[in-house]
Formats: C-alpha cells, sequence, structure tokens
C-alpha cells in the first residue's frame, strides 16, 4: 500500500474550487491525498457508469480518452468496479491526470484490488478525494452522497456511459441536471440492461447523445428535461412507505419522525438519506417533507 506514504490533508470549504464551494449543500472540509492545485480542477469531466461494465462500455472508453486526454481535460470518477476503474486507468494509460472521490474514508480502500490504481493516481500528480473521516467505512448512503461531489466538480459535463434504469450513475445524472452541469450519455443496446438508463436519458432528453469524443466538447444546444424524471414512488420498502404515509399529511422534524416510528433511529436516518439522494424528499428549515 505505497498510497499510505502519502500525507492526509485537509482542506476548507473556503478553498473548495468555486463550482463546489457554491453548491447548497457543499461539506464544510474535505480530506485528500496527492497534488491539490487549480490547474487540476480547471477543466474537468466526470465519467460514471455501471459497475457491471460490459466489453462495450470498456471499448467507449478506450476509444474516447486518447481525444480527452489531448483535451487536457482531468478525469473524475468514483473509484469502484466497472464504468470507475476504467476511466480513471484508461486516462493514466495516455498520460492524463484523474481524481478520485472515495465512497469512505482515504485509509478504507474499497475495493481491495484498487491498491495499485491508488499510488498511481498519486504519482501521476492526481487527488483522491474524501469528504469522511480517515478511517469512515463506507455505507450504503455514502457512496450516493458523494455523487453531489462527482458533479460539482465537472467543469466540462458528467458522462454517463452504461447505466441501469436504476442505478447510482443516474442518481449523479439528476444532482448535475440540479447543478445545471451539461449531462452527456452514451447510447447503448436496447437488450442491455446496462444501457436502459443511458438510452432512458437520451430520450427523455435529459442528456446529449455522445458518440464521439468530439461530441463532448462540443455545443449544448438544447435545455435537459428536469421535470420529475427521476422521482418514483412506485417501489419503496415498508419503512419508506410508513415515512411517506406520515409525510403526505404532513411536514415533520427527523426526531418527530422518529417518535412516530418504532424503528431503530441508525435505519431511519439512513432511510431518510437515500430518500433525499433520491429527491423523494426535501429537507428545508428542519423539516422533511415529500419533494
Amino acid at each position: 500500500m505505497k498510497w499510505k506514504s502519502w500525507p492526509i490533508k485537509e482542506i476548507e470549504k473556503k478553498d473548495f474550487p468555486k463550482n463546489l464551494k457554491e453548491i447548497s449543500n457543499a461539506p464544510e472540509k474535505l480530506f485528500y491525498r496527492g497534488e491539490w492545485s487549480e490547474e487540476i480542477f480547471s477543466k474537468t469531466l466526470a465519467i460514471v457508469g455501471s459497475r457491471r461494465m460490459t466489453r462495450y462500455g470498456r471499448e467507449v472508453i478506450e476509444k474516447f480518452m486518447p481525444e480527452i486526454v489531448f483535451q487536457k481535460t482531468t478525469i473524475i470518477s468514483g473509484f469502484m468496479y466497472g464504468i470507475d476503474v476504467t476511466a480513471h486507468q484508461t486516462c493514466l494509460n495516455f498520460g492524463g491526470k484523474t481524481i478520485a472521490i472515495l465512497g469512505g474514508g482515504l485509509n478504507v480502500l474499497t475495493p481491495i484490488e484498487n491498491d495499485n490504481l491508488y499510488s498511481q493516481i498519486l504519482d501521476t500528480g492526481g487527488v483522491v478525494i474524501s469528504e469522511y473521516e480517515p478511517d469512515f467505512k463506507p455505507t450504503l448512503w455514502s457512496f450516493p452522497q458523494r455523487n453531489r461531489i462527482v458533479s460539482a466538480l465537472s467543469t466540462v459535463g458528467i458522462l454517463v456511459v452504461e447505466a441501469g434504469i436504476k442505478s447510482g450513475s443516474l442518481i449523479t445524472a439528476k444532482i448535475g441536471l440540479k447543478q445545471k452541469k451539461k449531462v452527456l450519455a452514451v447510447p447503448g443496446p436496447i437488450n442491455s440492461s446496462v444501457s436502459e438508463g443511458t438510452n432512458w436519458l437520451i430520450k427523455n432528453k435529459a442528456a446529449k447523445m455522445i458518440m464521439t469524443a468530439e461530441d463532448i466538447f462540443g455545443d449544448f444546444s438544447h435545455s435537459p428535461n428536469q421535470q420529475n424524471l427521476f422521482k418514483d414512488y412506485s417501489e419503496l420498502s415498508d419503512l419508506e412507505r410508513q415515512i411517506v404515509s406520515i409525510l403526505e399529511t404532513e411536514a415533520i422534524t427527523i426526531d418527530e419522525l422518529c417518535r412516530k416510528i418504532k424503528s431503530p433511529v441508525t435505519e431511519i436516518s439512513t432511510t431518510i438519506s437515500m430518500m433525499l439522494m433520491r429527491d423523494l424528499i426535501v429537507e428545508e428549515s428542519g423539516r422533511i417533507y415529500l419533494s
């Protein structure tokens, strides 16, 4: 674990890149390893996609990456299996720089197979970032929560290569639309489950269809459709249904919600966090409302 020789540093919100500092739910500080510089954040493309990457997804990244690196664009991704790791590694293979945003602390390697990649990112002038304490172990909610940082740091846009119809990548796309980012999607085979999400984004005009690397850097002439594209109340857990039922009659604080529902507080808090990220509910002035 060569990467452990790199010191962990902290940076406060006031020193964040402008596009991250100005989002409404920006973290107060970040932890990082590597070379934090204004230059590495100046031109950035987020690449997100399925952990169940297919050969097609790999070939798309390998086809696009030479032009992306030639355009001196830093790649941002989430350091997980599939599209994330392939985007990071392919960028490095072509001599580019990349930023990894972790879903856990900087000392918690997830997945363990990324040991060498972690070191490569640092050795080539990249940065590994987390909003969580260094020894924090990732949870179900921490991965989607970090996606707002992946989106916020992108300046060129968010490229969705492969994504299921209900996936973390579509959460990132939704966040990107709210942050007024350019969302880009690669079309895929209509019989592929990991292309359902990208094809859906294109069909609903929530993303620009990308066929070549040059398309990424072209004009974005249409306005993305943001009208409740991601809101889905059809498949809820029993606890989520209880929460929705209560919120249909009144806005409520989390403490009041915990008193009404006979479930562990930690389970309710985690569920609330996931529902906020999925835009099923919103929180304003300390109260929870249906979105």
